[in-house]
């Protein structure tokens, strides 16, 4: 048999099953008006009420648009389809004419059915020994591809493909339901709105985009005409694999074209005669792992949307929004460049950078030395963890600062002075069992106030300060208060297991957590969780609205007065001193920035597994931490190394476009809290005198016995001093001498006239000198 006859059997065989399925199509049509106009009325206002509400109400589905904080810059685009809906006045005429003479040359005639197209189709397609022209109106594809892609269920998707007379009865009956609701133009801009062009471009719009790269607009007849010819079937006329075939496709329109009466003979021709030339285009970048600038950012910003926000993901991949992030590409940039200029892609240990505005909770950018992408397997340096987010690693010294809080909450003061073993052991906290103890990472003086520990980080005080606390429920409530929310699950646990580790930052820290505690301090109190959201807009550029009516960006993420104004203020003002020049025994002197008001704190875990930085001028908060997000490993240094450094080298640039911002001073209720001058001088003085003098003062002596160049039972030294700031009932540690080191007396000299011996220790203590004295 020739390949001719196989041709002929064939298109006769689809001529048989197409007069069967007309047949079928007419007579479920004609099936109401055997009973009467009557029956036919009501089954025809049945049919309207059937229609789906995806081909009555809803515009096609559209990409979603994320755009940087400035409204302008493109971040990415969420998409299941490449697609930007267009309007009909938006759609060249020339486009308009070259669909219809292809795909339903009767279109503005017909009611939604075409029986005269069919019959024509199927002479044609028989005569042409194959399917050259398709039997459905443009309104009747409509319904399929509408069907087809609103599908949610595998059932859906097979009933509106599955080759059955019911399903086509069925597009029938809808497409001239669909006819009855919408204008001609409205059902022509859907379609092309709808339609598949290959290449992954959905719609026409995307189509002039992918093969042309140009706007809509602008297209020409014979490339419309070979848009127009890619619907029936995208990939056997794809111009890009099949060339030939695309252009006798083309030529084939403009002769529809022609023979329509839509264009001249001439233009048909002249068209037919130039050839195809493509400007191929990429898609988009799609979802995240394709971000332009930020995946880590991107990342979060898509859970936050999905998760906190909970718009449903069919809406944020179909929508047709636009987000405006609160992405700052300079910062973005600056915090990608600092991070990779101290550790390489290939690196190790990771490099993370966070970035918040205080007062609004704003994030301006997450920046890690990785790539956020789904080759782990094959590229060490890509990762789908979002390392800026999670809790993962301990951030040392960092959490000083909340027991710091706590105390100054309690009013004792940044005077707060105490003298400390090295190691210390402490007198309220277990481990194993055993008292838990620590011990500094250098050389500390035993005697601190809580302001010089604090900045200096002295782990024996801290512990000794936790002690004075008497447990670490004050200082995790203020971490939560603060905005540490990483902590939040395991907070009860922490305290009811009365974890003496916790001012040292043992506990999983996420670093945009950890950056949101510290805003809590630069914006004097106000609390602020993070958002990645300026706002959302819909596809009419109008805010997105819930279905009760409310805005998905509206209420406030700020708690202000979270804690007291007066003691973030007090706390700024002492790490201030942690940074910037003049302030001995500081550890984060590299983060300073000359000519700006910089506060900071550093941490190292435990094994130097992590190092952490946290910096803020009052506009700006930025947290760094580096550790091996794989396995425990030595990163090499403390906090005050590579963790201020990244942080100086991202926000020199950052800093440097922003006028210099001033720290309220220090509140004198947190500064002075309830100490007031030690009175007591007692060196010299006997123990008993001494502790009774203390005593009157509402103090606790602590007595300890040293050795001494004084006899035993007299006073060698008190701490803190006299004329240093003390609250009521503070320990004040009483050195005795324990006489070891009294140099052997002188002889006596000979007793004058009437006796008397040598006079023992005072009993009564001087006035305490005032000013001057």
């Amino acid at each position: 048999m020739s390949e001719s006859t196989r041709r002929r059997l064939g298109a006769a065989g689809q001529l048989v099953l197409a007069v069967v399925l007309a047949g079928a199509v007419l007579a479920g049509l004609m099936l109401p008006w055997v009973g009467g106009p009557g029956i036919a009325a009501r089954n025809a206002m049945t049919l309207l009420e059937q229609v789906p509400e995806e081909l009555s109400d809803e515009p096609p589905a559209g990409m979603t648009t994320v755009l940087a904080s400035d409204g302008a810059t493109p971040l990415t685009y969420f998409y299941d389809f490449f697609r930007v809906p267009v309007t009909i006045d938006q759609i060249p005429e020339v486009m308009q004419r070259a669909i219809v003479a292809t795909e339903d040359v009767r279109f503005y005639q017909h009611n939604g059915l075409d029986v005269q197209g069919v019959l024509r189709a199927l002479v044609t397609n028989v005569a042409a020994g194959e399917v050259q022209e398709g039997a459905s109106t443009i309104t009747q594809q409509l319904v399929k591809l509408t069907l087809q892609e609103s599908a949610e269920t595998s059932e859906e998707a097979l009933a509106a493909t599955e080759q059955s007379m019911a399903r086509k009865l069925r597009e029938a009956r809808l497409a001239l339901a669909i006819e009855e609701e919408l204008s001609k133009d409205e059902i022509l801009t859907r379609y092309l709105n709808i339609a598949y062009f290959g290449q992954r471009a959905y719609g026409i719009n995307a189509a002039a985009r992918i093969y042309f790269s140009k706007a809509l607009a602008d297209l020409t007849l014979p490339e419309s005409a070979m848009l127009a010819g890619l619907v029936q079937s995208p990939s056997t006329y794809d111009p890009v694999v099949a060339p030939e075939k695309a252009t006798e496709r083309r030529d084939l329109v403009l002769d529809r074209m022609s023979a329509a009466g839509f264009i001249p003979d001439s233009e048909a021709e002249e068209a037919k005669a130039s050839p195809i030339t493509l400007a191929i285009s990429d898609t988009p970048p799609q979802g995240c792992y394709e971000a332009l600038i930020g995946g880590f950012f991107c990342d979060y910003l898509e859970k936050y949307l999905s998760n906190t926000l909970q718009i449903p993901a069919s809406m944020l991949k179909q929508g047709s929004l636009t987000i405006v992030s609160t992405i700052d590409v300079g910062a973005q940039l600056a915090g990608d460049a600092a991070v990779l200029n101290t550790l390489a892609l290939e690196d190790s240990r990771a490099g993370i950078f966070t970035l918040q505005e205080p007062g609004t909770g704003k994030v301006r950018a997450l920046s890690v030395n990785r790539i956020f992408g789904p080759n782990t397997a094959t590229d060490p340096r890509q990762t789908t963890v979002n390392l800026p987010t999670v809790a993962a690693a301990g951030a040392g010294s960092t959490y000083k600062v909340f027991v710091a809080a706590a105390a100054l909450e309690r009013q004792m003061s940044i005077f707060y002075t105490q003298t400390t073993d090295d190691p210390y052991k402490s007198t309220v906290f277990k481990d194993a069992g055993e008292p838990y103890d620590v011990q500094n990472a250098g050389n500390y003086p035993r005697t601190l106030t809580l302001e010089k520990a604090l900045y200096m980080s002295s782990n024996t005080y801290f512990l000794a300060l936790q002690d004075a606390l008497g447990s670490v429920e004050e200082p995790v409530r203020m971490a939560q208060r603060m905005g540490l929310y990483s902590i939040d699950a395991n907070a009860d646990q922490i305290i009811a297991e009365e974890r003496g580790s916790f001012t040292f930052g043992a506990e999983a820290t996420s670093p945009l957590a950890l950056g949101t505690a510290y805003a809590t301090l630069a914006a004097n109190g106000t609390r602020c969780y993070p958002t990645p959201v300026e706002q959302i807009y819909d596809r009419n550029g109008q805010p997105l609205l819930k279905e009760d009516g409310e805005p998905y960006v509206n209420a406030s993420n700020c708690t202000p007065g979270s804690i007291p104004p007066g003691l973030a203020a007090t706390l700024n003002e002492v790490l201030r001193k942690d940074v910037e020049p003049g302030f001995p025994g500081q550890t984060g002197s590299n983060a300073y920035i000359p000519g700006r008001q910089i506060a900071g704190k550093t941490g190292t875990s435990q094994n130097n597994f992590s190092v952490a930085f946290v910096g803020w001028t009052p506009q700006l908060v930025g947290s760094v931490m580096v550790y091996n997000p794989l396995v425990n490993q030595d990163v090499g240094g403390f906090g005050g190394g590579k963790g201020a450094e990244i942080w100086r080298n991202a926000m020199q640039p950052i800093l440097a476009t922003m006028p210099v911002g001033v720290f309220p001073p220090g509140d004198p209720f947190y500064i002075n809290g309830n100490t007031t001058t030690l009175r007591v001088n007692c060196v010299g003085f006997s123990q008993s005198t001494c502790e009774a003098a203390l005593r009157g003062q509402g103090l606790n002596p602590v007595v300890r016995t040293v050795a001494g160049p004084r006899p035993a039972g007299i006073v060698t030294s008190i701490n803190p001093s006299s004329g240093d700031r003390v609250a009521v009932g503070q320990n004040v540690t009483v050195d005795v001498s324990d006489g070891s080191q009294v140099p052997p007396p002188r002889p006596a000299p000979d007793p004058p006239p009437g006796g008397g011996g040598r006079p023992g220790p005072p009993t009564t203590l001087p006035p305490f000198p005032g000013p001057g004295g």
